[in-house]
């Protein structure tokens, strides 16, 4: 069993036999949890630093896949672990940034938005007023932050984003545009759909999760 027994009184519903006559301790013991092919966890974490112009922190990917690509800090969630506790696991052990108060976000599952496997993860969001400095560590080759710019600032129903991201500094520029979308457009509550055109030295999809907290960051502020 997953948990210990002392743990299962919150799932023993009436405390009934299932249809099979077993009692929840019996169930748990036959239950396969490979029966079905699961989709790993992971975590990333969106810290934007706030200013003019507004930045955020990327890493530089040490390792496959879209190594040597700029990402967000992220990682794999561990099986006995809060998705809260592995994102502030995660920022630290890519970044030696610690206390930094995190929101969830959203969750991002496209089927083929990793080569390793079925790969879903939980973004969150900080916004926070002082440089709590970083240092690379882990899968994270180079830890820097980025001025980050997005036009429009408020999209319509559907258009193009362009997100551009820059560290003078280090004469790095990466850049992408979205196709942006709501479904439904119009409707009084919608999901906003987000597609990559076009990207410049970002791994993966990271450039939506950006694009997303940017605009999610702007509607709360």
């Amino acid at each position: 069993m997953y948990l210990k027994e002392t743990e299962l009184d919150p799932f023993r519903g009436t405390g009934e036999r299932n249809e099979k006559g077993e009692t929840l301790e019996e169930f748990l013991e036959n239950y396969d949890p490979k029966k079905y092919d699961c989709p790993c966890n992971t975590v990333d974490m969106l810290i934007f630093c706030k200013g003019e112009p507004l930045r955020l922190l990327l890493i530089k990917r040490r390792n496959h896949p879209s190594i040597g690509d700029w990402a967000v800090p992220g990682g794999f969630v561990d099986i006995g672990e809060d998705l809260y506790d592995a994102a502030k696991r995660e920022l630290w052990e890519e970044t030696n940034i610690s206390d930094v108060p995190l929101i969830q976000l959203r969750t991002w599952g496209e089927p083929k938005r990793d080569p390793r496997w079925r790969v879903i993860t939980t973004a969150y969001l900080a916004y926070i007023d002082y440089d709590p400095g970083a240092k690379a560590g882990d899968d994270a080759k180079e830890a820097l932050w980025f001025d980050v710019g997005l036009t429009p600032e408020e999209p319509a129903g559907e258009g193009v984003l362009s997100l551009t991201l820059k560290n003078k500094a280090a004469g790095i520029t990466l850049s992408a545009e979205i196709d942006y979308r709501k479904r439904p457009a119009g409707a009084l509550l919608s999901e906003p759909s987000y597609r990559i055109l076009h990207k410049t030295g970002l791994a993966s999809d990271h450039c939506l999760l950006i694009a997303d907290a940017l605009l999610k960051l702007r509607s709360l502020l």
